[in-house]
C-alpha cells in the first residue's frame, strides 16, 4: 500500500474527519482510455469553486484540459462537479498566496518561506512555475 492508497483508505473510513477539511478524493476519467483514476488531493473553497493545486509533472490533470466532469469524495460523501485547469503562469502566481493562506502547512512542502504570516514572493514565484490549479464547480 503506497501513501495515496493509505490516504484514500482513511478518507473512505470513519476516521476521515482528521483529514477531510482539506483533503478529498478526486476521480477523473481518462479521455482516451475511459479508465477511472482516483487520487487524494488537497483543496480549499473560495466562493462557488473548490481549488486544487498540483505539480505540472503529474499527468492526471491533463484529462481535465478543456473541462471535464469529475467525481469527488468530499467529507465521505460522493459529489459531482465540473473541473478545468488553470495553466496560465500569471494566474497560478496570483492564486498561490491565497492557497497558502488557506493551507499554510503546504508552504514547507513547497519550500515557500512564511514571513509574518505571508509567503515570501520570490519563493512563490519559483514554486508557481512548477504548479497549476484545478478549479472545480460542484453540481447543485
Amino acid at each position: 500500500m503506497n501513501g495515496n492508497d493509505f490516504m484514500a483508505w482513511i478518507l473512505r473510513s470513519p476516521l476521515h474527519g482528521m483529514l477531510s477539511n482539506g483533503i478529498m478524493l478526486l476521480t477523473i476519467t481518462g479521455r482516451k482510455s475511459g479508465k477511472k483514476y482516483t487520487t487524494p488531493v488537497g483543496y480549499y473553497v473560495e466562493g462557488d469553486y473548490m481549488w486544487v493545486i498540483t505539480s505540472r509533472e503529474r499527468t492526471w490533470w491533463r484529462n481535465l484540459q478543456g473541462g471535464a466532469k469529475v467525481d469527488l469524495l468530499l467529507k465521505r460523501k460522493p459529489v459531482q462537479g465540473f473541473a478545468d485547469v488553470e495553466l496560465d503562469d500569471r494566474s497560478v502566481l496570483a492564486r498561490m498566496p491565497e492557497y497558502l493562506r488557506h493551507i499554510p502547512q503546504a508552504a514547507k512542502q513547497m519550500k515557500v518561506r512564511m514571513e509574518d504570516g505571508k509567503p515570501n514572493q520570490e519563493d512563490v514565484a519559483a514554486t508557481a512555475k512548477d504548479r497549476l490549479f484545478v478549479k472545480i464547480k460542484l453540481d447543485t
